[in-house]
């Protein structure tokens, strides 16, 4: 295999990135991609964050399904952490630790830590080389566009609100039976689910009764 390539998805062109991996001469192709940011080969798929998207995901719930999904279509997941040093995390290490422990063990993902875009780029080229110069393996697509259930939708719904996540939505959903009840519900009764208090079930019952008062006529202007 002569020619080194990388299969990027659409929604990661990273100009800076797209320019340092094309002056280590490798192939970029940008694709709709079902999983992950960047493919590597058959077997390698790797999902990049920078370290602000990295505790927001963290919050939402959103990492872990990303990983998941990652695991269950390639072999050798790997997560890519940009922009870090050991004063810039938010979260307590408590939480950091637990998550990177969960990466490992339940996702069987390998971390890489990255300072920059450039760290980025040239790690992202070292392991396309070992994994399609020295290894051998074929670059393709696995997985497709997945079929979502109204049980996905409603997940999506709720775990959309801040705050919240999967894991807290599947909580709310499993009490409440729906979205329309979740709607429905007050303050106390959302001080009833586990992890909620008085603060955060305020925070929940105020963005779904507040009025949304944006002027229409506006938004359809803008919206031409």
């Amino acid at each position: 295999m002569n020619e080194l390539k990388l299969i990027m998805d659409y929604r990661e062109r990273n100009i800076e990135l797209l320019e340092s991996l094309n002056q280590e001469n490798i192939k970029i192709e940008v694709q709709n991609l079902p999983v992950g940011d960047y493919l590597i080969s058959n077997r390698i798929c790797i999902e990049r964050k920078t370290l602000q998207d990295f505790e927001n995901s963290i919050i939402d719930g959103r990492l872990f399904d990303q990983l998941k999904r990652i695991k269950e279509t390639y072999e050798l997941p790997i997560l890519i952490i940009e922009g870090i040093n050991t004063q810039s995390f938010k979260l307590s290490k408590n939480v950091i630790d637990g998550t990177i422990i969960a990466i490992y063990i339940d996702y069987k993902a390998q971390i890489i830590f990255s300072l920059d875009v450039k760290d980025t780029s040239k790690i992202i080229a070292m392991i396309i080389k070992r994994e399609q110069q020295d290894k051998k393996q074929e670059i393709s697509i696995k997985g497709g566009a997945k079929a979502y259930t109204n049980k996905d939708f409603q997940l999506l719904v709720i775990g959309s609100l801040p705050g919240i996540g999967t894991k807290l939505a599947k909580k709310l959903l499993f009490y409440f039976g729906n979205i329309k009840n979740i709607a429905n519900a007050n303050i106390e009764d959302f001080m009833n689910i586990d992890k909620i208090g008085r603060k955060k079930a305020e925070h929940i019952y105020s963005i779904i009764n507040e009025h949304y008062n944006e002027i229409m006529e506006s938004t359809e202007n803008n919206e031409r």
